[in-house]
């Protein structure tokens, strides 16, 4: 638990409303990496978000990212939380957090996984779930990121480029077992670009896990969550990563109540991209090589936690997933009827 009295001499010291009152604290979710913590004091209701003691010291710096990508959002069209402060003065709590507003909503990571009434029998109404979910990106995509001041948050030029080789890098450091397929896939994608790159803001770890809706119908997002892969690069890399583990039927009664989110009656990747285009601006005639990119680099992702799993029935799943991307990856490169020519 966090230390109220050190929490509230700071909130004091910003000058925060409710100076004075006592807070409420309520623990609200937390791992390895980071801590949510609910705050409630006079009229003021937020969050704070923290790296646990054990984190390591790079989560402080994240944490700041994070920080960064949040504040930039307020006045933009994204749903988002609010930026309420940012605390790099470790001796407040041990390390550096920030404090956000409260997000009136739901989750699916919430709700044991289900879709609350009525997107549970109201198939029209859960396809809106999906076309915002994709909605929420082609904002963020859209998102001045220089005049917002996060021109070093990542390096646009030649992120494409750099994709294979750091990942790939990435991989032989932990690497104890053959991926069949990623030599496949990685091939392809080195010599394979998009049509365009437009450099933009992208969450980097996009899905339903990663954002709150609001209560009620129809379908509205409240706000895009847990920016820790957040960087200035290509935002279709996150619609790719939404479609990457899409089925390509929708209508497949099997799918009712499989996963962690269930995709029954929801959009077709068709549609999804269309909307994603629609309202972003941007072309997405390219996108099958986005969505090689996300299984591919996402089994990489997966592959160090699976290759750290011991006795974690968590992790120890990831090895069949892992497995599947890379197959995934490979099929589809080895398939794709792919309009652009090949590059170096």
């Amino acid at each position: 638990m966090i230390d109220i009295d050190r929490l509230g001499g700071w909130m004091d010291q910003q000058g925060f409303e409710g100076s004075g009152e006592p807070i409420e604290v309520r623990y609200l979710s937390g791992g390895s990496q980071n801590e949510i913590y609910e705050i409630r004091r006079g009229d003021l209701h937020g969050a704070v978000r923290i790296p646990p003691p054990t984190a390591p010291e790079s989560r402080d710096a994240g944490i700041l990212r994070e920080w960064r990508i949040i504040e930039a959002l307020d006045g933009t069209e994204v749903p988002h939380t609010t930026a309420i402060g940012m605390c790099e003065d470790k001796s407040v709590l041990g390390r550096s957090f920030y404090m956000m507003g409260f997000v009136d909503g739901w989750s699916v990571m919430n709700t044991d996984r289900r879709w609350p009434a009525p997107f549970d029998d109201d198939l029209e109404l859960r396809k809106g779930l999906a076309y915002q979910l994709v909605e929420g990106i082609a904002l963020l995509g859209g998102v001045d990121w220089r005049a917002k001041g996060l021109q070093d948050l990542g390096r646009p030029e030649g992120f494409h480029d750099r994709q294979v080789d750091r990942w790939t890098a990435f991989l032989d450091r932990i690497k104890k077992r053959e991926l069949p397929g990623f030599d496949v896939a990685a091939a392809w994608l080195r010599t394979h670009r998009p049509i365009d790159f437009i450099p933009g803001l992208m969450h980097g770890d996009y899905q339903f896990a990663n954002v709150m809706f609001k209560d009620g119908a129809p379908a509205r997002l409240a706000a895009l969550i847990d920016w820790e892969m957040g960087t200035v690069g290509d935002p279709k890399l996150d619609l790719g990563w939404v479609l990457q583990s899409w089925p390509s039927d929708t209508n497949d009664p099997s799918l009712s109540g499989s996963g962690y989110a269930d995709l029954y009656g929801m959009p077709s990747k068709e549609q999804l991209a269309a909307h994603y285009a629609e309202v972003s601006g941007r072309q997405v005639e390219d996108l099958d090589y986005y969505v090689i990119l996300a299984k591919w680099k996402l089994g990489v992702v997966l592959e160090q936690g699976y290759q750290r799993a011991g006795d974690d029935p968590k992790l120890q799943s990831f090895g069949p997933v892992i497995d599947d991307l890379m197959r995934g990856a490979a099929e589809l490169a080895e398939t794709t009827d792919y309009k652009v020519s090949a590059t170096a």
